[in-house]
């Protein structure tokens, strides 16, 4: 470092890693609400019988957007964090997805909801860049497995309790509205985060030395030496998101349409199942890339989330009894990569450009997302409805990983000093 900055007091470091986690987890509640009430508000803003179809098709829409909005907001967010400092950055990501996600309950129209989504996935896609470089900034050495396990539980905590908010009170196209004013909740987080946040000292250090602050950080993350981890990096985030919004996620209309009037509680047990098999993979995957080595470790969850992916679309169906145990595993499995990300993507770049970094090689993904979610909706759209078909297509994204994981760099040994 460049300059004598004082690490954090243990505390501090509590309250970093507490803030963060609970920014991530407003915006894991953002990225649970679509599929949970998507149907119900096309239903009520488009009145009368809603083909599947078009059910369908609204939900990759609402689905595009948000990933779209995550993909401009982690990238210009993330910039943010490495000019003004990661905990600002975290505290405007926040009060970003809490008043634009909110503000869902005022829609009138499919079109002002779908506008909606779009500005508070700025938000979700800045949060995530930020939170993560503060923390992986502020833990460090044998901690950082530990507490990025904790941090990749945020999104995955906060889609559970969409859920379970879900089984509580059913999401019918009557009452939806309730259910996207509670995203509100997350502004009192953010204020915090915006004053009293305590700043990551590496961050600080670096911004003393005029040497190591780049003019235009995107510039040196595509320019040799950083271009090919940068690329690489990109792939590593985009596999994962484009898994789980093109695939994992349309196991939850798929249960509402099968389910109907019959089964109304169905979507958000599914949701409930998944999200709780996801908070526990998520967890332990920065332990599995600390065991088994970062490249090992990724190629290993591909080829689970490939197998049990594709698996519950062909082998069950949503009123089956292997339905929801089987949605439980996919949700472990293919969210493992949610606790690797967290502790392997801030191990690529240098702290000058680390949350920029961070931030698109984990949002990059979400303009593949938005295109695979619209591909995934004009898929419905031709099959008629058949969720299960779609999901498999979508599902094979996951062979990816199988390839790419051999081309970044193996960063098992390296600390985050530079």
């Amino acid at each position: 470092m460049t300059a004598n900055i004082a690490p954090l007091r243990a505390g501090q470091r509590m309250v970093v890693l507490v803030v963060a986690f609970a920014g991530l987890v407003g915006a894991g509640f953002q990225l649970g609400l679509m599929p949970l009430t998507a149907l119900s508000a096309t239903r009520s803003l488009l009145g009368g019988t809603v083909a599947p179809g078009l059910a369908g098709d609204w939900f990759a829409r609402y689905t595009a957007a948000l990933m779209l909005g995550a993909a401009v907001g982690g990238i210009w967010f993330g910039w943010l964090g490495d000019r003004i400092g990661r905990a600002r950055a975290t505290g405007v990501s926040i009060l970003c997805y809490s008043i634009f996600g909110g503000a869902g309950m005022f829609a009138a129209s499919q079109e002002q909801l779908l506008v909606l989504r779009l500005l508070a996935g700025l938000g979700v896609g800045g949060m995530w860049p930020n939170g993560v470089a503060l923390v992986s900034e502020c833990w460090a050495g044998a901690t950082r497995p530990m507490v990025a396990g904790v941090i990749g539980t945020g999104l995955n905590i906060g889609i559970l309790c969409v859920s379970q908010l879900g089984r509580l009170r059913p999401v019918t196209p009557e009452s939806w509205r309730w259910l996207v004013a509670v995203g509100f909740c997350s502004a009192a987080v953010g204020l915090v985060a915006l004053f009293f946040l305590p700043e990551s000292p590496k961050w600080l250090a670096s911004r003393g030395s005029a040497a190591a602050k780049p003019a235009t950080p995107l510039r040196e993350l595509f320019r040799p030496p950083l271009r090919r981890t940068t690329l690489v990096g990109i792939a590593l985030g985009a596999i994962p998101l484009i898994g789980a919004w093109a695939a994992s996620k349309w196991m939850i209309p798929w249960a509402d349409t099968v389910g109907g009037a019959a089964h109304p509680g169905l979507k958000a047990a599914t949701q409930g199942w998944w999200a709780a098999g996801a908070i526990v993979g998520s967890f332990f995957g920065s332990h599995l890339a600390h065991l088994l080595g970062r490249r090992v470790a990724y190629f290993v969850i591909s080829l689970g989330a490939l197998v049990l992916t594709c698996g519950i679309f062909v082998g069950s169906q949503p009123l089956a009894v292997t339905f929801l145990p089987l949605v439980f595993a996919q949700g472990l499995v293919s969210t493992l990569y949610f606790g690797w990300l967290p502790l392997c993507l801030p191990e690529l770049f240098p702290t000058r450009v680390r949350a920029t970094g961070t931030g698109i090689a984990y949002n990059s993904g979400r303009f593949v997302s938005a295109a695979g979610a619209l591909g995934a909706g004009a898929l419905m759209a031709w099959s008629g409805g058949d969720y299960a078909r779609v999901g498999v297509i979508s599902g094979m994204v996951y062979a990816l990983g199988l390839v790419v994981i051999w081309f970044a760099p193996d960063t098992s040994r390296q600390s985050l000093d530079s």
